[in-house]
């Protein structure tokens, strides 16, 4: 038995998971925002439904973890820190060098500090929320755990851009795929559903969120995803607006003055469905408007759902068929009015779903398609952290370690 912590640090937030391993028991699940700030908010569940609150000032990473540390002795979920066997991070980008998860040495930081210009935004908080951890336990291990590894897997005619071929060798220019992780879990997670081996079904991922993207599945393998070079390319997001001509970026630098970098800004903050909508980023709120006979709310579901529909299409064609439409993350896992307007009209494909399954549906796992239904669809609340602890475990021969 081993106790690992699954971390995901954001520019100014820190989430952690510890786990007992291998038989995954879920200890304690916290969240700091606001790091960085002088009212950082604390919050930690663990035990029985038990949870800690508090308000607290928060200058960096390396506090935030150290707060996080001592509260774990404080409120007994541990007694040391010897405890904690091992440490994951999940990390935006590893680019074509890592395929899997890797333990973390200095040639492996130095190589992720080269990944910052294919993620700007996320990578020196990922670095970041490391060198914290590894400034408080400097002897476990650390493990990088890849948005991008799962993708690796994707054919050539897949990820190339149809571009001068020098630019992907030379400047690394091709589609990476992210959501990786979250595709991994409920992927192998539906084969476990579905009672079949995971290399004999063909399954697309629709991994739902703030940030979106679909997924290919064949034989446990991505063979193509939605997002692209940045997790900006696919389908229509929160904030991001997805695949569009590139020739709008100059076209809107010359109509509005705006920079190439202030123009990507708003293609990655001010678009999406709050763009179209002007209403806002969370899709509850547009379905709300909608209701009430919003246009721009209106058309904004529609955007987002058929964009969707049409990437099953595809990646059903691209797999000679499908075994299992999967819904995750929190609009996939939540909103019945979405996941119907997606699958509505694919039933000439093979896709049954069953009206009364899918009303009020609400994270958690369920298959709502009718039994007779060729394709199955299910929804599967994602767990990311579940990955890391176990690619942590297992790229760091932890439970041998420890036996």
């Amino acid at each position: 038995m081993t106790k690992i912590m699954a971390v995901n640090a954001g520019s100014s937030s820190l989430k952690f998971q510890l786990l007992e391993m291998p038989t995954e028991e879920l200890l304690a699940v916290g969240l700091i925002e606001r790091v960085g700030k002088e009212d950082a908010i604390f919050t930690i569940k663990y035990g029985e439904g038990q949870k800690f609150n508090v308000v607290t000032p928060l200058h960096t990473h390396k506090e935030a973890v150290e707060l996080t540390l001592e509260k774990l002795i404080e409120l007994d979920i541990i007694q040391s820190f010897d405890e904690i066997s091992g440490v994951g991070h999940r990390v935006l980008h590893g680019k074509e060098l890592y395929a899997d998860s890797v333990v973390i040495d200095d040639e492996v930081m130095k190589n992720i500090e080269s990944f910052t210009e294919l993620g700007p935004l996320h990578i020196p908080p990922n670095l970041t929320g490391i060198r914290a951890f590894q400034a408080i336990l400097p002897n476990v291990p650390q493990v990088a755990v890849f948005d991008t590894a799962f993708h690796q897997s994707m054919p050539e005619e897949n990820f190339l851009y149809s571009l001068p071929y020098e630019y992907y060798t030379e400047h690394g220019v091709r589609k990476y795929g992210f959501h990786g992780t979250s595709h991994k879990y409920v992927t192998q997670r539906a084969a476990e559903l579905l009672g079949r081996p995971l290399e004999d079904l063909r399954l697309i991922s629709c991994h739902l969120g703030s940030g979106a993207s679909i997924a290919a599945v064949a034989g446990g393998r991505s063979i193509d995803t939605t997002m692209g070079f940045t997790p900006l390319e696919g389908i229509t997001m929160g904030t991001r607006s997805g695949s569009l001509d590139p020739a709008l970026i100059p076209f809107l630098m010359q109509k509005t003055g705006k920079s190439a970098e202030e123009v990507l800004n708003v293609m990655n903050k001010e678009s999406g469905v709050y763009g179209l909508s002007g209403i806002s980023s969370d899709l509850r709120d547009i379905e709300q408007a909608a209701a009430e006979g919003n246009h721009r709310a209106e058309v904004s579901l529609k955007i987002f759902s058929n964009r969707i529909h049409g990437y099953i299409g595809q990646y059903a064609a691209e797999m000679n068929g499908v075994d299992a439409i999967i819904f995750t993350a929190g609009v996939g896992e939540n909103s019945d009015v979405i996941r119907e307007r997606i699958l509505r009209g694919l039933e000439f494909m093979g896709v049954y779903w069953d009206p009364s399954l899918n009303n009020g549906a609400r994270g958690k796992e369920l298959f709502i398609n009718y039994p007779h239904s060729p394709v199955k669809v299910i929804i599967i609340p994602t767990n990311e952290e579940l990955v890391i602890a176990r690619d942590t475990v297992r790229v760091a021969n932890l439970v041998e370690a420890h036996a």
